[in-house]
């Protein structure tokens, strides 16, 4: 690893900082950024993510998609950690933190909207920076590409059965649009992008050659991507520390307990760590867009709910570092794989 790679979690924590000062001293250009969004997908943010995730589907062989039949187990892995166990241990530690622990300081009503909110962020998998986590553990790209693809599909069934049967409500309107523009840009079109590059480049010296020159691109693109967010949320920060602190621990809570128990199963399975890491990453992390979206519609843009889910946006950055970290440090606990 280069010196900006071995010290990303700095570089990391003074885009935070960046971002929050610059959420304050210039708002107008912060506005500016948050007025360019469709169908609740920030436009902006949605081209930096595109430049981290491209770097990757560049290494997709889609040849090799056939393979993934003998190594089932990451699948199967992700699949029940994301949809048999997530939104049902989120929801848990949201009812008993906002209506138990916290009560002495959340108003009850409060309450009820963070804890809708967090709902919304556990019943929610990642689609898009799941691909940049992989690659920083380098992950199979295209078993990652596998996996999400199969989890985006399920959302489309499951997302609103699951979301109106813990918020205890039928009339959930899934965003739609939300849904499918972030499928497209963060899934479709990166990786025909990088399936045309494949193919410009023809031999796999010349991929891997190419991969290595467009791969910081892809680390700066996070970093802008961390500034933009914490810019967007740096008046809330400042105006209710609080409120952010206590949301934020059954995020950290659920995050990291989630992480363990899908990279704990897939290294009792014997899983090679190529698929096991980027199979915790996706249960880990969030499909904050589609969260957000929802929280919007259903509560207001205003609402407690809606500001749970972007608390889970400013918690994923830091905590998925670290665990990205954990997992380069353990890799020679799993098997090696082909």
């Amino acid at each position: 690893m280069g010196v900006f790679e071995r010290y990303l979690t700095l570089w990391v924590a003074l885009a935070m900082v960046s971002g929050i000062a610059i959420g304050y001293i210039a708002p107008g250009l912060v506005q500016a950024v948050a007025a360019a969004e469709v169908a609740s997908i920030n436009l902006v943010v949605a081209v930096l993510i595109w430049a981290m995730v491209y770097p990757m589907m560049v290494g997709v062989d889609l040849g090799a998609i056939s393979g993934v039949a003998r190594q089932p187990r990451g699948l199967l892995v992700t699949l029940a950690v994301n949809w048999l166990i997530k939104p049902f241990t989120m929801a848990l530690l949201a009812v008993l933190f906002f209506d138990y622990v916290f009560a002495p300081w959340i108003a009850p009503e409060d309450a009820q909207q963070y804890i809708a909110g967090l709902i919304l962020l556990g019943a929610a998998p990642c689609t898009a920076m799941v691909f940049v986590w992989s690659q920083l553990t380098r992950g199979d790209a295209t078993y990652t590409l596998v996996q999400v693809s199969v989890n985006d599909l399920i959302m489309v069934v499951a997302f609103a059965p699951i979301v109106a049967f813990l918020l205890g409500v039928t009339d959930i309107t899934v965003p739609w649009e939300t849904l499918v523009l972030a499928t497209v840009l963060y899934v479709v079109l990166p990786l025909t992008a990088g399936l045309i590059t494949r193919r410009m480049l023809g031999s796999q010296a010349a991929i891997d050659a190419f991969s290595a020159r467009v791969k910081p691109w892809s680390i700066i693109s996070l970093i802008a991507t961390v500034v933009i967010l914490f810019g967007l949320q740096g008046e809330v920060i400042l105006a209710k520390p609080l409120v952010i602190v206590l949301i934020a621990v059954p995020i950290l809570i659920q995050s990291y307990g989630i992480f363990a128990l899908a990279y704990g199963a897939a290294w009792a399975l014997k899983v090679p760590h190529k698929i096991a890491a980027p199979c915790a990453m996706i249960g880990t992390s969030n499909f904050f867009e589609l969260a957000v979206a929802v929280a919007i519609s259903l509560f207001g843009l205003n609402s407690g709910a809606a500001l749970a889910t972007v608390v889970g946006v400013l918690v994923e950055v830091p905590v998925m570092l670290s665990l990205v970290a954990f997992a380069n440090r353990t890799r020679s606990r799993f098997p090696a794989g082909n």
